[in-house]
């Protein structure tokens, strides 16, 4: 697969925030960016048991709805004492309208004094003439009650290692170089440098 600056790239999200996130992200590249959303596609449902089977199924739905080549993402937060919960159902634990106040007091609740250690993940997938994925992990720990509205999620209860704020206090340009996408962006990359 080729891929070169001024191509259209579809990001194979309904959430605005992660499709401004990873449009941010992309933007040095050169490419046209497009959400799955703004070309009326709609989200398959998310069958797989891992972040990389999840992200695959939205890149491949899209490539094949648009006929360009699909960036999905799937992320979320793996909560080491909630057996890595909520996992692939961290969006999920929010409901279906997406009430992250009300999925960050879940974990709360399920944490319940225990080791707030937790990790976030990022799977991108890259669909077009063939796939491909890149992962990226952030460890850190949770704090209580949420802090910050900045980011989106659960980045308010969330502080990654070395850091004293939570991820919707940093500043994204911050966030952006430190965070679970970010590495995934900085494979990413790396691939596309390999290719030409």
């Amino acid at each position: 697969m080729s891929l070169r600056p001024g191509d259209t790239l579809v990001v194979a999200s309904h959430n605005p925030g992660k499709v401004r996130e990873i449009e941010d992200l992309l933007r040095p590249l050169g490419f046209k960016i497009v959400g799955a959303a703004a070309l009326g596609i709609a989200e398959p449902e998310e069958t797989g048991s891992t972040f990389e089977e999840n992200a695959l199924l939205k890149a491949r739905a899209v490539c094949a709805a648009t006929g360009l080549a699909a960036l999905a993402d799937d992320s979320g937060l793996s909560v080491d004492a909630l057996d890595g919960a909520p996992g692939i159902y961290s969006a999920r634990w929010a409901g279906p309208q997406r009430d992250f106040a009300a999925a960050m007091a879940r974990v709360e609740r399920e944490l319940a004094g225990r080791e707030p250690k937790a990790k976030f993940v990022c799977v991108l997938a890259l669909a077009g003439e063939d796939t491909h994925c890149f992962r990226g992990e952030v460890a850190g720990t949770l704090i209580f009650p949420p802090r910050g509205t900045l980011g989106f999620g659960y980045d308010p209860i969330f502080v990654a290692d070395g850091m004293k704020e939570t991820f919707g206090e940093v500043d994204p340009a911050l966030k952006h170089r430190v965070s679970h996408r970010a590495k995934a962006f900085e494979k990413f990359r790396a691939w596309l440098k390999a290719q030409t």
